[in-house]
């Protein structure tokens, strides 16, 4: 898989890139990443690629014509948007089998709509809050992703039954949130871990893990829970 980032800030990716999962999946030929520096396809002698917006109000536009040209020729084009999709497991998952994602990086006051209407094949966004630029949630929507791509992770069982993804319950694939998890010593701070754990009862460990899953969505995400009970 190939993931082309347009941005004004391709310094700031270095270090994500190279660094953990993201590295090794490099290293396995699994993904490619390319930085295209908008900066580069700015206008003038300092490269401008904003400017102020028609109809007044604060803030600078990028302009249209700018990102058409730094456009790679092909791929799935993304925009990271506080005003986009609320970015879901779901759609890292479908992002995950492209052969070609294309990000473009909001920044300033926004994008010219022009140019999303042409060539912007998704807006996305990371959550309900403004952020400086498209950059942070670009890396985040990078990472969601790539541990996604087959033979990225070691382990194919990491990316089963953790949260957002899909439960097993009667039969039936529903998305809770993950159970929690326990690791040595078997005593930590007088805190013991849960019996189950420790029996071997494949079954009922199954069982256990269900149970907090439902509880912590219960607790932590019953919009979640709501969903579920709507299709039981």
């Amino acid at each position: 898989m190939k993931i082309s980032i347009i941005t004004l800030f391709p310094e700031v990716f270095e270090p994500i890139l190279n660094t953990s999962i993201l590295k090794r999946a490099q290293k396995k030929g699994k993904v490619s990443f390319e930085l295209i520096n908008l900066r580069d396809f700015g206008e003038g002698k300092h490269k401008i690629v904003d400017d102020r917006p028609y109809g007044g109000g604060a803030g600078m536009i990028l302009k249209a014509a700018i990102l058409a040209k730094a456009l790679p020729k092909n791929g799935h084009i993304v925009l990271t948007s506080a005003s986009g999709k609320p970015y879901k497991q779901a759609k890292a998952k479908e992002f995950s089998k492209l052969d070609h994602l294309v990000i473009v990086c909001g920044h300033y006051e926004g994008v010219d709509q022009r140019f999303i209407d042409k060539y912007v094949d998704e807006e996305i966004s990371i959550g309900d809050y403004v952020l400086t630029g498209g950059e942070i949630p670009a890396m985040v929507i990078i990472d969601s992703i790539t541990r996604l791509i087959p033979g990225v992770l070691e382990k194919p069982e990491a990316i089963e039954n953790e949260s957002f993804s899909n439960y097993t319950l009667d039969a039936r694939r529903y998305t809770l949130l993950e159970y929690p998890h326990y690791t040595r010593p078997e005593v930590f701070e007088g805190k013991k871990v849960p019996k189950v754990l420790l029996s071997g009862n494949h079954g009922e460990i199954a069982k256990w893990r269900t149970q907090k899953s439902l509880a912590k969505t219960k607790k932590v995400r019953p919009d979640l829970l709501k969903k579920l009970l709507k299709r039981i």
